[in-house]
C-alpha cells in the first residue's frame, strides 16, 4: 500500500497519537476524559481530517465482533444471577490443604473461567473472593492476586471467546472454534503449568512462613459442636412429670377429690384450651402454607438455574460445532432472557456497553491509520526477518508483537498486524498458525506488566477497592513475576502451537 498524502500521514498520525495516549493513559492531565471517549475522539479526528469518509468509518466497525461481544457479556451476567461464580469461588476454599494448594486452585478455576466467560469477567467476579480467602487465612495477598490475573490471561488464550482480541482473531480468520481450540489449547495447559510453577518457586517461602491458626479454629468447631449435641441432649430428655402412665393415675385421683366449684373451673379451662388449640392448628396450617410456597420456589430457582447452565452448554456445543460465533452468542443471550420472564432491563443495564463503544471507535481509528501507509511500511521492512518459516523468525515476530501489545495494547495490534501477519505466511495452515500464534503472543503479553491487559487492571482496581480487606497490587510486585513468567510461557507456547 502506497503512503498517503503527507497531510493525511501527519494528521492521521496525531488522531491515532491522541488515541494511543488516551487507551494507554485514561487518566492524562491534559484531557482526563477515560478510554472509551478517547476512541471515539479518535474516530472522530480521523473523519474531520478527511482521513477517511464517513461512509469508510461505518464500513470499519465490525459487527460480528460487536455481536459477539455482547452475547458473552449477557451470558455472563445471567451465570453470575445463577451462582456460577460463587460456586467457583466456594471450590477455591473447598478442603483446602494450605497456602500454596489453595495458590494452585487460583490458578485453574481462573484459567478454566477465562477460557469460557472471558479474562475480564472471571476478573471482576473471582478477585474479592480470591482476597477475601487469603485475608481469612492470614496469607499474604499478592501471590493470589498475581495468580488470578496471569492465569486468567494464559487460560483466556485457549477459545476465540476468551478475550477481545481472540474474538478479533477467530472472525478475522475464519477458524473453526473446535480448531482454535484444538491449536492453542496444548500450549495453555503448559502455560498455565508453567506459571503456577513459578508463582510456587518465587513465593514458597512466603507462603511457608504464613501458617493458619487451625488449631484455635478446630477448638472453635469443637465448642460449637459440643454445644449443639447438648442442646439435642436436652431437648430430648423425659421428666417424669410428663411420662403418660404418671399423668393418668394423678389426674384420677384428683378427679375423685374435686368440689362443683372446682369442675366448673376445670370445664371453662377445658373450653379455653379448645379454643387455643383451634387457633394453633390454624397457625400451623398458615404455616405449612408459607412453607409450601417456600418450596416451590426454591424448586423454581433450581429449574432456572439449572436451565442457564443448560443453555450455556448448549452455546459451547454450538461453537465447538462451528456455527457462527455472533449469532450463536446473541441466540443464548435471548434465549436466557425470554427464560428469565421478566423485565431484563436490569440485567442488560449491566453490559459494559462502554466496553462496545470503544471497541467501535478503535475500529474506525485503526482503519485511518491503515490508510496512511505508515503500518505497512513498517511491515514492509519486518517482514523478511519474521518469517514463521523459521525459528529466528518466529522469534523477531514474537518480540514485536510482546512490545506492540504493551505499548499500544493489544487489540489495536491485532487489528494492525493481523492480516500481514496471515498474508506473510504460506497459506493454509501455515496462514492458521500465523493467527494462532498471534492469538498467543498479544494475550500472554498482557502478563509483562500491570497495565499489560485490562484483566491485570480490573483485578489491582477491584482489590484496591474491595470492602474491610483492601490491597494495592503495585507495578513492581506484578512486574518482578510478569517479566519471567511472559517471556517463559510465551516461548514454550510457541513450540507448541500448532
Amino acid at each position: 500500500m502506497a503512503m498517503a498524502p503527507v497531510i493525511k500521514l501527519v494528521l492521521g498520525s496525531i488522531a491515532f497519537a491522541i488515541f494511543w495516549v488516551l487507551a494507554v493513559f485514561p487518566s492524562v492531565p491534559f484531557l482526563p476524559i477515560g478510554r472509551t471517549a478517547g476512541s471515539l475522539f479518535g474516530a472522530m479526528l480521523m473523519v474531520i481530517f478527511q482521513v477517511i469518509t464517513p461512509e469508510h468509518a461505518y464500513a470499519a466497525i465490525d459487527l460480528p465482533i460487536l455481536g459477539l461481544l455482547f452475547g458473552t457479556m449477557v451470558v455472563s451476567i445471567y451465570l453470575e444471577r445463577a451462582d456460577m461464580f460463587q460456586y467457583l469461588g466456594t471450590l477455591l476454599s473447598w478442603r483446602s490443604r494450605g497456602p500454596k494448594d489453595l495458590l494452585l486452585r487460583v490458578c485453574l478455576v481462573s484459567a478454566v473461567s477465562s477460557a469460557l466467560f472471558t479474562n475480564d469477567t472471571s476478573c471482576v467476579v473471582l478477585t474479592e473472593f480470591v482476597l477475601k480467602i487469603a485475608r481469612q487465612k492470614n496469607l499474604p495477598p499478592h501471590p493470589f492476586l498475581l495468580a488470578l490475573a496471569t492465569s486468567a490471561n494464559i487460560g483466556s488464550s485457549a477459545t476465540p471467546i476468551g478475550n477481545p482480541q481472540n474474538l478479533v482473531i477467530a472472525v478475522q480468520s475464519k477458524i473453526p472454534f473446535w480448531e482454535f481450540l484444538l491449536g492453542v489449547f496444548p500450549a495453555m495447559i503448559v502455560g498455565i503449568t508453567v506459571n503456577a510453577l513459578l508463582l510456587l518457586a518465587m513465593y514458597w517461602r512466603l507462603l511457608s512462613d504464613h501458617k493458619e491458626e487451625e488449631e484455635e479454629e478446630e477448638e472453635e468447631e469443637n465448642a460449637v459442636s459440643e454445644a449443639v449435641v447438648e442442646e439435642d441432649v436436652q431437648s430430648h430428655r423425659f421428666s417424669p412429670a410428663t411420662l403418660p402412665h404418671l399423668s393418668s393415675f394423678r389426674s384420677e385421683d384428683s378427679s375423685l377429690r374435686m368440689d362443683p366449684e372446682t369442675l366448673r373451673n376445670r370445664a371453662v379451662s377445658a373450653a379455653e384450651n379448645e379454643i387455643t388449640n383451634r387457633n394453633a392448628s390454624e397457625s400451623q396450617g398458615e404455616s405449612s402454607n408459607v412453607n409450601n410456597m417456600f418450596q416451590i420456589k426454591k424448586w423454581r430457582r433450581v429449574f432456572w438455574k439449572s436451565s442457564v447452565y443448560l443453555i450455556t452448554l448448549g452455546m459451547l456445543i454450538s461453537l465447538v460445532m462451528g456455527l457462527n460465533m455472533s449469532w450463536t452468542a446473541i441466540t443464548a443471550a435471548l434465549a436466557l432472557v425470554v427464560l428469565d420472564f421478566k423485565d431484563a432491563r436490569p440485567s442488560l443495564e449491566k453490559v459494559s456497553y462502554s466496553l462496545l463503544i470503544f471497541f467501535c471507535g478503535m475500529f474506525i481509528t485503526v482503519d485511518g491509520f491503515n490508510k496512511t501507509g505508515i503500518p505497512t511500511a513498517l511491515w514492509d521492512l519486518m517482514e523478511p526477518y519474521a518469517k514463521i518459516d523459521q525459528p529466528k523468525g518466529i522469534a523477531v515476530l514474537a518480540v514485536v508483537i510482546l512490545v506492540l501489545s504493551n505499548v499500544a495494547s493489544n487489540v489495536p495490534t491485532v487489528l494492525l498486524l493481523g492480516a500481514r501477519v496471515a498474508a506473510s505466511a504460506a497459506g493454509g495452515e501455515e496462514e492458521k498458525k500465523a493467527w494462532l500464534m498471534l492469538a498467543w503472543v498479544s494475550t500472554v503479553a498482557g502478563n509483562l506488566t500491570l497495565l499489560g491487559s485490562a484483566a491485570n487492571l480490573i483485578v489491582c482496581e477491584q482489590a484496591r477497592r474491595a470492602v474491610s480487606h483492601g490491597y494495592t497490587l503495585t507495578f513492581t510486585k506484578h512486574f518482578k513475576f510478569g517479566l519471567p513468567s511472559t517471556l517463559i510461557v510465551t516461548a514454550i507456547g510457541l513450540l507448541l502451537i500448532n
